[in-house]
């Protein structure tokens, strides 16, 4: 199979003039335009979901073993309480 020849083009439009009429061609090539853009666009949707980024994601990792209980997490009652007084250191009784 060769390629197309100018004479074989000119018989192309030739018919495609005779059946669809001068005043409807352009509406076919507008449909015809519209119709390989879809199609483009659709390619392109396509090709950048098959190109997702393949690398693996880095999880963070929650620290091991228990969490410190600090000042804010004591129960309320404890910090609340008043605190408890020193004992009194012995008293000589040597007088």
């Amino acid at each position: 199979m060769g390629s197309l020849g100018p004479f074989e083009i000119i018989a192309i439009l030739l018919v495609v003039l005779l059946l669809f009429g001068a005043k409807r061609i352009p509406e076919i090539a507008r449909g015809l335009g519209k119709g390989i853009r879809e199609f483009k666009d659709a390619t392109n949707d396509i090709k950048q979901e098959l190109t997702v980024d393949t690398r693996p994601q880095q999880r963070i990792q929650p620290p091991q073993g228990p969490p410190a209980q600090t000042q804010a997490s004591a129960p309320v009652a404890e910090q609340m309480a008043p605190p408890s007084p020193a004992p009194e250191p012995p008293q000589d009784s040597q007088a």
